[in-house]
């Protein structure tokens, strides 16, 4: 090859390459830019599904403190109004607060129902159940109608029991939720 041709190669070389560099570079920027955009949005899925879970942990714990506050009290209205009873000094008004903090517990546990896990749905459950129980026995006892282990000291110990219950099955839910956060 002579002289002249390789100066017609290169010369077709160099036109080639100047032509077809912005082409290919404008390629690879463009995959680049489709990289970095598919990282912001798989940062910006990350960051919403962070912010929705911080969300849902913060009803969550709203509701559960709710329904905690809503179980004690109706715990203590009951053993309230079973003092009343005992003493003989049931009124319209303690009727009307047993009846509102047990309006407020079937309220804070129908909300329960909504966002609580199926351990913790569980265990209201039956602490709702022994609460109905002790109203049905107080009313029982009331009326004058005892059932065979309604006494006053029955329920009072019933209601007394109660919160130990509760925090039995509060500690077993807390600790299987560590295990379950804690292991891999």
């Amino acid at each position: 090859m002579g002289n002249g041709m390789i100066a017609v190669v290169a010369a077709i070389v160099g036109v080639a390459g100047t032509l077809l560099a912005p082409i290919f570079s404008q390629r690879l920027l463009g995959r680049i830019q489709g990289e970095q955009f598919e990282r912001q949005q798989q940062a910006a899925r990350a960051d919403w599904l962070r912010e929705q879970e911080q969300a849902e942990l913060a009803e969550r714990r709203n509701c559960y403190v709710a329904t905690n506050a809503a179980y004690r009290r109706y715990r203590i209205q009951l053993m309230d109004y079973l003092w009343h009873l005992h003493r003989g000094t049931v009124d319209a008004e303690a009727r009307a607060e047993l009846a509102a903090a047990r309006d407020a517990h079937n309220a804070a546990f129908a909300e329960a129902q909504m966002v609580a896990s199926a351990a913790v749905l569980t265990h209201l459950d039956d602490l709702a159940a022994a609460l109905g129980e002790a109203y049905v026995k107080i009313k029982r006892l009331e009326r004058g109608a005892p059932l065979a282990d309604g006494s006053l000291d029955d329920i009072d110990g019933e209601l007394r029991g109660f919160w130990e219950r509760w925090r039995r099955n509060a500690q077993s839910d807390a600790c299987r939720h560590r295990r379950r956060h804690t292991v891999g």
